[in-house]
């Protein structure tokens, strides 16, 4: 099983828990999609995206992170898969263990935590290729942008500072917002470079 990671800083994985964000963007990466390059036609067969683009002229195929159907960990520590601390902790493949789980490298840093110990799962629903820029309002709900109840026109992410404390990046527009939210996910000027990205839809396995 593989597993999907979820930015923390900005709530995402909690966001995932919740219900609210049911969708992700994944740029492209492997043989390299251009923003100036116009894709024509993008289809998913199996593990692959095959693209034609550039009136046919370029004709690549990339490997998907998460295909369509896959069943995917949710990454989180062991202390936020709610395990017991005191607790004896044996890993898998002979790597051996930890006479309390609060020991292990993983019950604070969930890139230590196998897929299979990780206790959330979504599963794939659809697939697809766009720019990042064609995101639509309603898709950027469904990556986990807020509307702030109390103003017309304000919609936020939180920020979860180390300290405890609580921030937002905030926008007027979800797009906005969003496009705040991936700079600071992805790096500055992602949003302006306009990448072409992997959609994924996804719901929450009910266990």
């Amino acid at each position: 099983m593989k597993k999907i990671m979820f930015n923390d800083r900005h709530g995402l994985t909690l966001a995932v828990l919740d219900g609210r964000k049911t969708q992700t963007r994944r740029i492209m990466k492997g043989k390299p999609i251009y923003p100036d390059d116009e894709i024509i036609e993008a289809g998913i067969v199996g593990n692959e995206v095959q693209i034609i683009a550039n009136g046919g002229v370029s004709c690549i195929t990339l490997k998907l992170p998460y295909k369509l159907g896959e069943v995917v960990a949710v990454a989180q520590s062991y202390e936020d898969c709610g395990y017991d601390p005191e607790e004896p902790l044996m890993e898998a493949n002979g790597i051996g263990g930890y006479v309390k789980t609060r020991f292990a490298p993983g019950w604070g840093n969930k890139m230590f935590v196998r897929a299979d110990a990780c206790k959330n799962r979504i599963h794939i629903t659809n697939v697809r290729v766009e720019r990042l820029n064609d995101i639509s309002e309603s898709d950027c709900l469904a990556e986990g942008v807020e509307k702030v109840k109390e103003c017309k026109d304000l919609y936020r992410v939180p920020i979860f500072h180390k300290s405890g404390k609580i921030s937002y990046l905030t926008g007027n527009t979800l797009r906005e917002t969003y496009a705040a939210l991936i700079d600071k996910i992805s790096g500055k000027g992602t949003w302006e470079s306009n990448p072409y990205v992997f959609v994924y839809d996804f719901e929450l396995v009910k266990e």
